[in-house]
Formats: structure tokens, C-alpha cells, sequence
């Protein structure tokens, strides 16, 4: 039987007070249809799925049943970056879903709450976070890419590639999970919102040097900074990748114009996604979904080959969150 960490709460309007899940102590049994007929959730449980990204962290508040009681976004909750403010976000949504329940914070230890949080998949950040007493009944915590892949596969063997700010591939297969890059900017990320962004000012200095040709592109990204090259190098000191991310828009738009630099990098993003692809479908996932907030924008570029593996996914990171979250509920109530 599963176990579980409980520390007993106390005042739920203090960030202090929680219980804390361990993910790694429920099996991967209670995902399953199989687990509604042999654990049940009590009555006035509340369920808490968040999905942190990098550009925003959205929170869903459900009874047992499944109903949803309230939905929001608040700011991003990369824990890389900086676990006070992401926790910070996750508590803002909350909130938020509480009130749209016609709850309060007096409700708070009656939540069983599943925080899906990008830069959770790297050992020390996910064992910070894991450690911060919380102001919910129990808490677990993961990354945003496992939560993602439960999500698009409904709990059953699959994979994902993540492409939004950051990117990473993803696979559930027989209780064990695979991860193929995502390691972050400026090392990894290959392919991501940041990384098109990132790409997509390189050459704009390229151009400024003249060793490219100029394009529409480039053009309108060198207008952002005043045509002034130096300045590009100090908005770069402290940017982040949600920074980078949002000039990816640009790329899409006028790689849709056919314009040559951006046509180029889409194609390079591509070919990123593809290489994810290959090692997931080569571990053994050969149902492959393309999520995040790029995918419905890369998906035209990618290979056919790796088209030919894709399958709509079924739900997201948030749902996916919820449905871990019921999971470590169901898994306490046996």
C-alpha cells in the first residue's frame, strides 16, 4: 500500500502550514479507471490541479466528481527561476478559484492539490519545492511535462513534446517516464518560443554585421530596439526566457508571409521537435501529442515521419494535474 507524508495543518492563511505528498510514494495503479472502484474521495474533498509555465500558471479547482468549481491564470511559476514567485502564482490562481467556488482560504486543508511546475523535472529545484510547507491538505508536486503526458493520454502509455516557452519530450511507458532535453536556456530548449526568440536576434545582429541579408523580420525585430544593435546586447543581459518566448509571435507571422529568416527557423524548430520525436518514439512511445502554446504552429513543419506517430492529445498539463491530484487523494483514502 501506498504511503504518504503528513504533516498536520494549521492556519490555512498561513503559507506555512501544509501537508506535504510525496509523488514518487502512490503507484502508478491510481491513475487507472480500475482505482474508482476500490478508493473513493471523500465526500468534501476539493481536488487542485495547477499547470506552472513559464509564461503563466493556471489553476482549476474541481469537487470529486470532477466538476469544475473555478478556473484561473496568474503569473508564471517556473520554479528555475525563482520558487517564492511561483509559488507566489500558484497561490494567486488558487485563490482566485476559490472565490469562484464561494470558498475561502478556510478551505484550503480540504485540498489535495497536484502543482505541475515547469523546471520541476531538474532533482534539486523539484526537492525545494517538496520541501516548502503549503498551505493545502496534501501537496504534490511535479513537473509540468509529466503532468502534460497524463494529461494528452488520459493516464495511459504515451508521450508528449512540450513546445511552448521551453521545450522537452516526455513518455509514461509500463510506470516508468522517459525525459529527452528541456534542460533550459541557453543550453537547451532547442525549438521553444524562447529559442525563436533567441535565434531570431542572432541573426538580426548577423544582418546588422551584414553577414545575412536583411528580411521583414528582422527588420521589425531591429525597429523594437530602436535599430541599435547595442541595445539588443543589454536587453539580453537580463532577459528571460518568457522574454525571448514573446517575440516568438513575430516568427510565426511572418513565416507565414513566406519571409526567408523566419521560414528558415521554423524549419530549425522543426527539426529540434523531430529529434525529440525520434528518441521518444525509440524509447517505445509510439503515440507521440504535440502540446504547449507553439505546437499548433510547429506541427506544420515537422516530418512526416513524425507526423505519422502524432494522436490528438485528450486533455492538457491541467487536466493531467487534476487528474494526479485525485490520484494522491484516492491513494490517502486507501
Amino acid at each position: 500500500m501506498a504511503r504518504s507524508v503528513s504533516i498536520k495543518p494549521g492556519n490555512p492563511d498561513d503559507l506555512l502550514n501544509s501537508n506535504v505528498f510525496d509523488p514518487k510514494s502512490f503507484s502508478r495503479v491510481y491513475l487507472s479507471r480500475d482505482c474508482a472502484e476500490r478508493t473513493t474521495v471523500k465526500a468534501d474533498a476539493l481536488l487542485l490541479g495547477v499547470d506552472g509555465g513559464g509564461t503563466r500558471c493556471r489553476a482549476r479547482l474541481c469537487a470529486p466528481s470532477g466538476a469544475k468549481l473555478g478556473e484561473a491564470i496568474a503569473g508564471p511559476a517556473n520554479i528555475r527561476f525563482g520558487l517564492e514567485d511561483s509559488l507566489t502564482s500558484v497561490l494567486q490562481a488558487t485563490r482566485e478559484c476559490l472565490r469562484q467556488a464561494g470558498l475561502s482560504t478556510r478551505d484550503l486543508p480540504k485540498i489535495t492539490a497536484c502543482l505541475a511546475l515547469a523546471g520541476a523535472s531538474e532533482p534539486i529545484d523539484l526537492a525545494d519545492a517538496q520541501r516548502q510547507k503549503h498551505p493545502f491538505g496534501r501537496t504534490t508536486v511535479t513537473s509540468d511535462a509529466h503532468a502534460a503526458c497524463v494529461g494528452a493520454h488520459r493516464g495511459h502509455d504515451g508521450g508528449v513534446i512540450v513546445v511552448g516557452t521551453g521545450t522537452i519530450g516526455w513518455a509514461e511507458l509500463a510506470g516508468r517516464h522517459y525525459r529527452v532535453g528541456g534542460w533550459g536556456l541557453p543550453i537547451s530548449d532547442e525549438g521553444s518560443g524562447a529559442w525563436l526568440g533567441c535565434e531570431a536576434l542572432r541573426r538580426v545582429l548577423w544582418a546588422h554585421d551584414g553577414r545575412v541579408a536583411w528580411t521583414a523580420l528582422l527588420s521589425a525585430l531591429f525597429a523594437q530596439f530602436q535599430c541599435d544593435a547595442h541595445a539588443i546586447v543589454r536587453w539580453t543581459w537580463n532577459a528571460s526566457p518568457r522574454d525571448f518566448g514573446a517575440l516568438a509571435p513575430l516568427v510565426v507571422e511572418h513565416a507565414k508571409r513566406a519571409d526567408p529568416a523566419a521560414v528558415e527557423l521554423m524549419r530549425l524548430a522543426a527539426g529540434h521537435i523531430d529529434a525529440l520525436a525520434a528518441r521518444l518514439i525509440a524509447r517505445g512511445a509510439h503515440r507521440l501529442a504535440l502540446v504547449g502554446g507553439l505546437a499548433p504552429h510547429i506541427s506544420q513543419w515537422i516530418s512526416r515521419n513524425t507526423q505519422t506517430h502524432l494522436v490528438p492529445p485528450a486533455g492538457d498539463a491541467l487536466d493531467g494535474a487534476v487528474r494526479l491530484a485525485r490520484a494522491a487523494a484516492k491513494s490517502v483514502a486507501a
